[in-house]
């Protein structure tokens, strides 16, 4: 639980990881963006690595002497030792997954994590600029002008999972909300990078459809050009978070900086670049890898918490979205998960059993895992069984 007063992340340096608030197996590492006119960026990688898996990084706190000669000592047995390397077999390749947040979000869900390395994959979660553990005190939290601003930190997360890993096999995106448009509109622009996209409830469409996307446009295009940090006055809800945190009805113990009860302020220019991204969507996508978009299957929107909303998507119109993703290629598996809230993999525990069990079929029928380990089945019913559980759990 975070009892403590909340704290933004602290700077690695640049290739450390350092221990991540999720717990054992859990790391992370700071990646420098430049700066922009509110002062330094960064993106976020965070890294699940099983207990039992050495890790690679060294905390903070270990002796830098000892790092020293450690590659004292093996760049002197490279220089006393000579190899063949004609005849040295080719490392192998590690499948990675990356996974994206939505709005008002950050990587939390530990169980998603472990559901991967348990198909043989290296798990890592970004957390984008000014979002999670990359936003800072003086940042406009969530704040871009285009969504194209994010290729950066995808491609800067790429590179360093690249260095991390040394050869990368497959490479699955897994993609939430506005983390899934996000994800959708990169994955056109960039084919080839990601073997298949999973997008966990992306939000394609403004609700009410493109009439209403149309309408807010042309509304709020001439504000954001002018003023692009213009707060829009909107109703402030918590029902949402009353359905994730174990503070409420829900059973995840999140940050209270990084996902805080009331969504960011919504401005100007980051809601006109999410419609710019709806209205490309709606013109149609030519992504080339299989894609699976995962949705609840009902709507329940409001102003105020019901029982309802535990069951139900509170924030995206699930049939507007499941009509919309036919647009994002030619290969896209549609599933709906019955009595689902808005990120599948945090709702009730027989539900998101559901979730990882149409996530393996797809896997297995699309991409079949090099690693068919047992953990892989066990993930979802059996650690998801708690009725209230910590991220730490």
């Amino acid at each position: 639980m975070h009892n403590k007063e909340p704290q933004y992340a602290v700077d690695t340096r640049p290739g450390e990881w350092l221990d991540d608030e999720l717990g054992p197996g859990f790391s992370y590492t700071t990646i420098a963006r430049g700066r922009d006119e509110e002062g330094p960026l960064s993106a976020t990688l965070v890294r699940y690595l099983p207990p039992d898996e050495p890790q690679r990084g060294q905390p903070r706190e270990r002796k830098h002497w000892r790092d020293a000669m450690l590659n004292l000592r093996q760049g002197l047995d490279r220089a006393l030792t000579v190899r063949d390397t004609a005849e040295a077999p080719a490392p192998e390749a590690t499948d990675v997954v990356l996974g994206m947040h939505g709005w008002t979000d950050y990587f939390y869900n530990a169980e998603l994590a472990r559901y991967w390395a348990g198909r043989g994959y290296r798990f890592y979660a970004l957390d984008l600029r000014r979002y999670g553990r990359s936003l800072r005190s003086w940042q406009t939290p969530g704040f871009v002008t285009a969504l194209t601003e994010y290729d950066a930190d995808i491609e800067a997360a790429l590179s360093t999972i690249r260095h991390d890993v040394g050869t990368v096999g497959r490479t699955l995106c897994v993609a939430h909300s506005t983390g899934g448009l996000t994800a959708s509109l990169y994955a056109h622009r960039h084919p080839g990078v990601f073997t298949a996209l999973i997008l966990n409830s992306p939000w394609l469409e403004m609700q009410g459809s493109w009439l209403v996307r149309n309408a807010a446009a042309g509304l709020l295009d001439p504000l954001a050009r002018v003023k692009p940090k213009a707060r829009i006055k909107l109703p402030e809800v918590d029902h949402y978070w009353q359905s994730l945190s174990t503070q409420a009805h829900g059973e995840w113990d999140i940050h209270p900086l990084w996902r805080p009860r009331y969504a960011f302020p919504v401005t100007a220019g980051w809601i006109t670049a999410v419609l710019a991204g709806h209205a490309e969507v709606n013109r149609g996508l030519d992504i080339k890898v299989p894609v699976l978009v995962m949705t609840s299957d009902k709507t329940h929107l409001g102003t105020s918490f019901e029982p309802e909303m535990l069951v139900s998507d509170t924030v995206i119109e699930v049939e507007t979205v499941r009509q919309r993703a036919l647009k994002l290629g030619n290969e896209v598996a549609v599933v709906r998960i019955e009595q689902g809230m808005h990120d599948l993999f945090t709702s009730a525990p027989q539900t998101r059993a559901k979730a990882y069990e149409a996530l393996t079929r797809f896997c297995e029928g699309y991409v079949p895992s090099r690693a068919e380990g047992s953990e892989a089945q066990e993930v979802g019913v059996s650690m998801a069984a708690p009725k209230r559980r910590s991220r730490r759990a």
